[in-house]
């Protein structure tokens, strides 16, 4: 499988990178818009760069698209366009810049012999996969994901940038196909909101802001409390105080503590060595075009509450 990386900025660099490394691809060809980028990036991973666009086209059998969002839409549309045959697609989140673009994508994609995905990279956290496996009633979902100020990502907000992560874990993975109500306070950088699904509250809050980076989960029901890192991959489960005391007119509790073994992993290539078994196999990628373009419908509806 020849695999092309469109955009070889940060994220498309580490795409270039792990590809690499995936003994099913058996080339990994390049273009950016950037010819400096593309000589850099070719020289330092020993890559195929493409000249043009076209010439990027006729080489690869599936595409990787690390370009801005707001080229998603077109770069999508050109791939589908060009060649003799359809090319498996792998985009960045967002799918594209708005709901209305996404509604576009799946229209351009409908029919065609494809398999496309899209980069929601949580999903392939283990600390994720371990949080479904325990199959526990969930009563309230905390989410955090605050960063320190970027100059990388200048065509989205926080929603978009950050918080449509957790978006895709609670509306797809944890609460799916369920009906909520939300509420919303923030700005372009900072953003919380709080939702309702039946008996479950949900509070996400993301920054772009922060000081400290921070990529944190926490779950509770009745019974237990589930704490959760995102970068270190460590999971913690807190079970019901087994002991009420008072020592010194203090109140005391004993809560039964247990550490999750978790094989860490790094989540990119788990979710890109996925998508290629996918193309290999014809199978649908776990994180569909529909989810996608739906995490966008959310975060316009978060706006509209804020606003």
């Amino acid at each position: 499988m020849i695999f092309g990386v469109l955009g070889v900025g940060v994220m498309g660099k580490n795409h270039v990178r792990v590809l690499n490394e995936i003994k099913k691809v058996d080339e990994v060809v390049i273009y950016d818009a950037k010819d400096e980028r593309v000589k850099e990036v070719s020289k330092e991973f020993e890559v195929t760069p493409a000249a043009s666009f076209e010439e990027f086209l006729s080489y690869c059998d599936a595409i990787s698209i690390c370009t801005p969002t707001s080229q998603h839409y077109e770069h999508i549309a050109r791939c589908l366009k060009n060649g003799r045959r359809d090319k498996s697609i792998f985009v960045e989140k967002p799918i594209a810049s708005c709901y209305k673009e996404g509604l576009g994508i799946l229209k351009l994609i409908k029919g065609k012999e494809l398999v496309f995905g899209v980069g929601h990279i949580e999903r392939f956290n283990p600390i994720i996969r371990e949080i479904c496996d325990l199959d526990v009633e969930i009563e309230y979902v905390d989410i955090k994901r605050h960063n320190p100020s970027s100059s990388r990502v200048t065509d989205t907000t926080v929603v978009e940038d950050l918080m449509i992560h957790d978006i895709d874990i609670v509306f797809n993975v944890l609460l799916p196909n369920k009906d909520f109500r939300l509420s919303a306070s923030g700005n372009k950088n900072i953003m919380h909101i709080l939702a309702k699904f039946d008996d479950t509250v949900v509070s996400l809050s993301a920054s772009r802001i922060s000081s400290k980076k921070i990529r944190k989960i926490h779950i509770e029901n009745h019974n237990l409390t589930i704490e959760g890192d995102y970068m270190d991959q460590e999971l913690y489960i807190f079970r019901g105080p087994q002991i009420y005391r008072t020592v010194n007119e203090k109140y005391v509790q004993e809560n039964v503590m247990e550490k999750v073994l978790i094989n860490k992993v790094e989540p990119l290539k788990v979710e890109l060595k996925s998508f290629v078994d996918c193309v290999n196999s014809g199978e649908d990628f776990s994180v569909t075009a529909e989810q996608a373009v739906n995490n966008l419908r959310i975060c316009e509806l978060i706006w509209k509450k804020a606003r």
